[in-house]
């Protein structure tokens, strides 16, 4: 809970969420990577695609397009549809093949017309249906398996090619051109195909590149080089895209936890397996030792310990009885639980995050903007370099026409990025869904990226660095009142109030009468934000807060009541307790102190972040002498406190003026400082619907020690990404080299090109072997 002021009484302030803004990546190069035309099988069933929100006075058409994979695709399908009239807007999901077209349209089948003439087939996408999804992955992997036989049946023609053309000293005769043709045609037909397309839309894309080299080798009399890149081409694209799948069962593994079907109770008491899409909240489940959970709820009876590490990330049970609640996808490990349902199958937790982080890889990173710009000049620039190279020598009289023209063929396999552009989007999945393992939600690629860059992290006190759960520890009489009459006024003042310190003062009370002595009526009742409450009592005005509202009452003391209440105070404060003044028109009447342990994990997150280097600040609504005991017991020098809301948001506009800056709360009632960091971070956003909406980065767990590993975990995404970015373009510029200087050949640059794309994709897997971050827990 994040504390607002050092009393009792406020009302929550509670601010829009944070906006953010889904780039659909309207800047993406035509120049883009391979497109992978193969149909695989998932590990999981794809993923439910997530809808977006329509745009007014809009319809929503989504597609599934099994062979829309990589930007290539998205730039000429954009390219294709943007034009036509009444469509809106368009938003891709790579990751599961789903394109949502915002349009007006009363009939859609234009859409499919100027898809169908791209060569993409479009699917409409039946919301929840699980037997849809199946039969697609079963069809996906029926056509991975011819095209593997395919694949095979051409790369025994371009190898008997290759071999009839060394035993022969003839790469031009009818049997090795015949032979050839037959790899070419065999392997080739869908690569020629999206060449053709990319040549009707000027669309400069790998498949034209390819395309071009290959009839250019036939053409100068290269029939095996033909044959042989041809096929290597498409092995590598079959091998990479299997690669890319893993990446993807990542995100549609996360919601695969939960079962399909569960216990129901019926009518007649019986227990009966019912499917999870047709149980209602509301309804009464069964859960067996060594079952998953399959929605949220909350439990009836029973007691066990459940396996939660899918939704929060602990790598220990939690304990579960009567009333506690639990998630879908986690495991029950002890004994029999009975259940209320509280969520329907797509609205649990579970399901949310999923849908989250599919979101979040939808987004473009600031690094892939980057390379995708890159990528745009960088193609045609090749492109022009190799026309160059195969036209100027021979003009010049430097050179043979066909080893000019050869040499620009490899400069055109060169030409192509892909290596370049996929690493980008692979790595960040791979970070994203790495995160969600371990219990940390990241809303999106800028978040992921930005964390590496924080140097500043203010840290709510309540709730975030304590428990939130404070209790009554002391209570001193300032005037003739026993201590369970200052007691019994302050529990029926606070008992009409939400706030954690009136809980605390209320259960102190009903602890003392065993709840039998009900508080007092209170009549004329005012919660003064920032400040406490006011109300009538037996026809007594009396009110309840901090030192603020004390100030503002404008009661007047003599010199020692005043010194007497300063000392006391004083001796309240430096034992970390919050200072509740009771008060009525004319005097003090008593001091109340709450105070708030530390969570068990909070100083070994602290030691954490600043051994990374973190500055730490401590943002408190609380009393300054409380909030620097709590500061002191950290090691937090930083300690703002008796901050108001506005006073928090101001905080981090300065703090984010000079570096970035996270903010951690509870994701509701710091919203406004939230909204305001570079990152703003939700703690224990398991069972808050509204802080998994709000924050940038929801900690699922009540443990701050996520935080570093966020950190960690960002480092690592980005060492992976440059790694990979190096990689890619180092082996272009050594081809290149090597190229000019006449030592490579056609097929090789296939390979390398292919190859580093391959490298790229399983370095960036290597994110999802994560075990243990050294140093953290």
């Amino acid at each position: 809970m994040s504390e607002k002021v050092q009393c009792c009484g406020h009302e929550k302030h509670q601010q829009s969420p944070k906006h953010h803004t889904h780039d659909h990546g309207h800047d993406h190069s035509h120049a883009h990577g391979h497109s992978h035309d193969h149909s695989h099988g998932h590990a999981h069933p794809p993923a439910t695609p997530v809808k977006t929100a329509p745009l007014p006075g809009t319809e929503q058409l989504m597609l599934n397009i099994v062979n829309m994979d990589c930007p290539t695709e998205e730039a000429l399908i954009r390219q294709c549809l943007t034009p036509l009239p009444g469509v809106a807007a368009l938003d891709f999901d790579l990751l599961n093949r789903v394109l949502t077209v915002h349009h007006s349209l009363q009939d859609t089948s234009g859409i499919q017309t100027k898809l169908a003439s791209i060569g993409m087939q479009g699917v409409p996408v039946v919301a929840d249906d699980g037997a849809q999804a199946a039969a697609q992955a079963l069809e996906q992997a029926a056509a991975t398996r011819r095209k593997w036989l395919v694949l095979g049946f051409a790369g025994v023609m371009a190898v008997s090619a290759e071999v009839t053309a060394y035993m022969t000293g003839n790469e031009t005769s009818l049997a090795v051109a015949a032979l050839a043709l037959v790899a070419i045609l065999a392997g080739g037909i869908p690569t020629l195909k999206k060449a053709w397309i990319a040549l009707r839309h000027f669309t400069l894309n790998i498949h034209l590149l390819m395309a071009v080299a290959v009839i250019g080798a036939a053409a100068i009399g290269q029939w095996p080089e033909a044959a042989v890149v041809i096929w290597l081409f498409g092995l590598a694209e079959m091998i990479e895209a299997a690669s890319l799948d893993r990446a993807r069962n990542a995100i549609a593994g996360l919601a695969a936890h939960a079962p399909d079907t569960a216990l129901l109770k019926q009518a007649d008491g019986s227990w009966v397996e019912t499917a999870t899409a047709q149980i209602a909240v509301g309804q009464l489940m069964r859960v067996r030792p060594g079952e998953r959970i399959a929605l949220d709820g909350v439990v009836e009876s029973g007691q066990s310990s459940v396996n939660q590490a899918p939704i929060t990330g602990e790598s220990m049970p939690v304990a579960k009885a009567a009333g506690d609640k639990v998630y879908a996808g986690t495991l029950n490990q002890a004994g029999m639980l009975e259940m209320r349902v509280s969520s329907l199958k797509n609205e649990t937790t579970l399901a949310r995050i999923a849908r989250s982080v599919q979101q979040a890889q939808s987004q473009r990173a600031p690094t892939q903007r980057f390379v995708d710009k890159f990528a745009a000049v960088y193609t045609p620039v090749v492109f022009v370099i190799a026309l160059l190279v195969a036209v100027l020598p021979p003009l010049m009289g430097s050179a043979q026409w066909h080893a000019s023209i050869y040499q620009a063929l490899v400069l055109l396999v060169i030409a192509c990025p892909c290596a370049l552009v996929i690493s980008t989007p692979v790595t960040i999945v791979c970070g994203l869904a790495l995160a969600a393992r371990r219990g940390i939600l990241v809303k999106g690629g800028l978040y992921l990226e930005q964390g590496r860059q924080l140097a500043t992290i203010a840290l709510d006190k309540t709730g975030t660095l304590t428990q939130g759960k404070p209790a009554l520890t002391g209570i001193v009489p300032l005037a003739n009142m026993t201590e369970n009459e200052v007691l019994r006024i302050a529990a029926s003042l606070d008992s009409l109030s939400q706030h954690p310190v009136a809980h605390a003062i209320v259960m102190a009370h009903a602890s003392q009468n065993n709840g039998e002595n009900r508080p007092d009526d209170v009549s004329d009742f005012l919660s003064l934000s920032g400040r406490g409450v006011r109300g009538t009592i037996a026809g007594k005005q009396y009110h309840l807060g901090n030192l603020r509202m004390f100030n503002e009452l404008g009661i007047i003391l003599s010199t020692a009541e005043k010194d007497r209440l300063e000392q006391e105070m004083g001796k309240l404060e430096a034992q970390a307790g919050t200072v509740v003044l009771l008060c009525d028109e004319s005097s003090v009447l008593a001091l109340l102190a709450v105070a708030d342990s530390l969570r068990d994990t909070s100083r070994a997150a602290v030691a954490q972040m600043q051994a990374l280097g973190i500055r730490l600040v401590m943002l408190s609504g609380d009393n300054r002498q409380t909030a620097l005991a709590i500061g002191s017991q950290l090691g937090i020098a930083d300690v703002r406190a008796e901050l108001m809301p506005d006073d928090k948001l101001a905080a981090i506009h300065e703090l984010s003026g000079s570096a970035v800056t996270g903010m951690v709360g509870d994701g509701v009632n710091d919203a406004p400082a939230l909204a305001r960091a570079n990152i703003g971070f939700a703690m224990g956003a398991a069972g808050t619907d509204t802080a998994l909406e709000t924050a940038d980065v929801a900690l699922m767990q009540d443990d701050l020690r996520k935080l570093p590993e966020f950190i960690h975990i960002s480092r690592r995404t980005a060492a992976i990404l440059w790694q990979n970015i190096s990689l890619a373009l180092g082996i272009k510029a050594v081809f290149f080299i090597l190229t000019l200087s006449g030592h490579s050949s056609l097929w090789m640059a296939v390979f390398a090109d292919t190859g580093t794309s391959l490298l790229v994709v399983l370095n960036s897997l290597r994110m999802l072997q994560h075990k243990k971050i050294p140093g953290l827990a």
